[in-house]
C-alpha cells in the first residue's frame, strides 16, 4: 500500500488527469453493430474531423454525404472490411468504419455518377442514437470546409476531367487483408453482419470451390461441389454451369427499353451463359459475376438505368457501351467471391437488358361500373 501511495506520490496530479482522461476515453470508445441506430453528426462536427484533404484515415467525406447529416439511421454493417474494386488485390481491411441503411451516393457532386456506390461511414461522423450530443473525438486540422469538398472531388492532372471519391480512394483508406486470415470471420460474427452458420456455409463451400478449381479427378470434385452446394445454399443455382452451354463467338445484344420501375425476371444461369463471348466472357463489355447467380429466376423491379460511372482506376468518367440496368435490392453478396467473402460493400450488380425478360403485369380489375352514372357493369 505505501508503494502504491508512493508510487501515485511520484507520478504526480498531472499524472492522474492524464490516466483518467485515457479512462475516460477507452469508457467512451464505441463500436457499433449492425442494426444499431445512430445519428449523423452535424456537418459542423463532421467538418472538424477532417484534415485539409477532407478525408480521415485518408477516407474522403464527400459532399453528397452532407445531406444525411442530422438523420437517425440504422448500421447495415459493420464495414470493417471491404472489397478492392480499383486494384483488384483482393480483400482489406477498414478501421473504424460502417454502412448505413439507405445511404447510397447519388453522384450529384460528381457529374451524375450512377454507380450508386454504398457509401463508408467513419464511426467519428456519427453518434450513438441513445446517447446525449458529444464533442467528436478525432479533432481534424480545421482546414476543411464545403466548398473544399467540392474542391477534393476533381482531381488535377493533364487530358480529360478526373474525379476522386471513396472508391478511387479505397486502396488509400485500407490496407490489404490476407484472405487465409480467419479473425475477419470472427469479426463478421461479432459485429452482427453474419451469423455463425452463415460463415461457417460461405468458409466451407469456398473449400470445395478450391478442390473444383485445383483438385483432381475432375469429375469428382465437380460432383462434390454441387452436392455441397445444394446442401449448404438450398435454393440456388449452381454458380458454374455444364461446360455443354455453346457460348458465341461475339456476344449478342438484346435491347428491351426497360424502364425504371418496370417488373422483370431474371433469366435462368444457363440462358445467361449462352449469352457470353467465348473469348472474353462477357456480354458486350460486361462481366456476369458469380454473385449474380443466386438472383437468377427471381423478380425484381428496374431501380436505375446506368448511362455513366467513374472508373475507379482512372477517376474518369465511364460511359456505358450500352444499356445496363440496377434492379431493385440485388447486391453482391460475397458467397462466391474468392479473397472477398462475406465483404459488407454489397455493390449493385449491373444487368444487360438480354439477361433479363418483361414481367407482364397483372391487369387492373374491372370497375364495377362506369365512372358516376351509378349503374352496375352488363
Amino acid at each position: 500500500m505505501r508503494r502504491q501511495r508512493r508510487a501515485i506520490g511520484n507520478f504526480g496530479e498531472h499524472g492522474l488527469v492524464s490516466v483518467r482522461n485515457s479512462v475516460s476515453l477507452t469508457a467512451r470508445r464505441w463500436r457499433p453493430r449492425a442494426g444499431d441506430w445512430v445519428v449523423v453528426r452535424s456537418a459542423e462536427e463532421i467538418l472538424a474531423t477532417l484534415d485539409e484533404r477532407g478525408c480521415v484515415d485518408a477516407l474522403p467525406f464527400m459532399p453528397e454525404m452532407l445531406t444525411f447529416c442530422g438523420r437517425r439511421m440504422r448500421v447495415a454493417a459493420v464495414a470493417h472490411k471491404t472489397c478492392d474494386t480499383k486494384c483488384k488485390t483482393g480483400g482489406r481491411s477498414v478501421a473504424d468504419c460502417v454502412h448505413l441503411e439507405d445511404a447510397r451516393c447519388d453522384g450529384a457532386a460528381h457529374d451524375g455518377c450512377q454507380a450508386q456506390c454504398n457509401l463508408f461511414w467513419k464511426t467519428a461522423w456519427l453518434r450513438r442514437a441513445d446517447a446525449p450530443p458529444n464533442p467528436v473525438e478525432r479533432p481534424g486540422s480545421g482546414r476543411c470546409d464545403a466548398a473544399a469538398l467540392n474542391e477534393a472531388t476533381r482531381v488535377a492532372g493533364s487530358g480529360g476531367r478526373r474525379y476522386s471519391c471513396q472508391a478511387t480512394q479505397i486502396t488509400e483508406a485500407s490496407t490489404l487483408l490476407p484472405w487465409w486470415d480467419v479473425r475477419q470471420f470472427a469479426r463478421d460474427v461479432s459485429s452482427g453482419n453474419a451469423s455463425v452458420g452463415m460463415v461457417l456455409r460461405v468458409v466451407i463451400l469456398s473449400w470445395f470451390a478450391a478442390w473444383r478449381r485445383y483438385a483432381y479427378p475432375y469429375r469428382l470434385s465437380r460432383w462434390a461441389y454441387a452436392k455441397a452446394h445444394g446442401l449448404l445454399m438450398p435454393g440456388r443455382e449452381v454458380p458454374y454451369p455444364p461446360d455443354d452451354i455453346a457460348c458465341p463467338e461475339k456476344s449478342p445484344e438484346g435491347v428491351l427499353g426497360l424502364r425504371v420501375g418496370e417488373r422483370v425476371r431474371v433469366k435462368p444461369h444457363r440462358a445467361i451463359r449462352a449469352t457470353l463471348s467465348r473469348t472474353t466472357g462477357r456480354n458486350r463489355g460486361l462481366w456476369f459475376d458469380v454473385e449474380m447467380v443466386p438472383y437468377c429466376g427471381q423478380e425484381f423491379r428496374v431501380a436505375q438505368r446506368v448511362e455513366k460511372i467513374i472508373n475507379e482506376q482512372t477517376g474518369e468518367m465511364m460511359p456505358m457501351k450500352g444499356p445496363c440496368i440496377i434492379l431493385d435490392g440485388v447486391v453482391c453478396r460475397a458467397d462466391y467471391s474468392d479473397c472477398r467473402l462475406l465483404c459488407p460493400r454489397a455493390i449493385p450488380s449491373y444487368w444487360r437488358e438480354i439477361w433479363l425478360e418483361r414481367v407482364e403485369q397483372p391487369a387492373e380489375p374491372a370497375q364495377a361500373g362506369a365512372a358516376g352514372d351509378g349503374k352496375p357493369s352488363p
